[in-house]
């Protein structure tokens, strides 16, 4: 008995149609909703402004370590404590969810914004991190809590 031969274009052609017959619910989706990052308060955490408490501010974390998103009035501040740099997130990819924040866009931003003179040190529980922006311009400080072993949180 001979086998049956099925020549190679009828066979992409079939593989195609039954590609294209299933519905769109099959295909894997988009991973749109897995590259958004959420972000989480931080508990215990002081933030200064020209050694001054400003009326809105929030600082979050998330499973990352070494990031740390800063709210400061209507603006936000992406740092990366490793880099020793900043950068400014739009707040338009940013979306309240709880006390919780989702960066549903995140992108880095090419430039980090000009800093100068970044210290960062441990003062008793805080892990405190104080920056300039610019040479002449304002000062922002932040005081991240420690773990009992001396280690950084976030």
């Amino acid at each position: 008995m001979k086998p049956a031969t099925v020549s190679l274009p009828l066979f992409i052609a079939c593989l195609l149609f039954a590609a294209m017959g299933f519905p769109p619910a099959a295909r894997p989706q988009t991973d749109a909703a897995a590259k958004s990052v959420t972000w989480k308060q931080v508990a215990l955490a002081i933030l200064k402004f020209n050694d001054e408490a400003p009326k809105s501010w929030n600082i979050y974390h998330t499973e990352k370590r070494g990031w740390i998103l800063v709210r400061l009035w209507k603006r936000y501040l992406l740092i990366s404590l490793q880099d020793e740099e900043v950068y400014d997130i739009d707040p338009q990819t940013l979306t309240p969810k709880g006390d919780a924040l989702v960066w549903t866009e995140p992108e880095i931003p090419e430039q980090p914004i000009y800093i100068s003179g970044w210290n960062q040190r441990d003062v008793g529980p805080f892990r405190r991190l104080r920056f300039r922006f610019g040479k002449e311009g304002h000062v922002l400080e932040l005081q991240l809590p420690l773990r009992p072993d001396g280690r950084p949180m976030y």
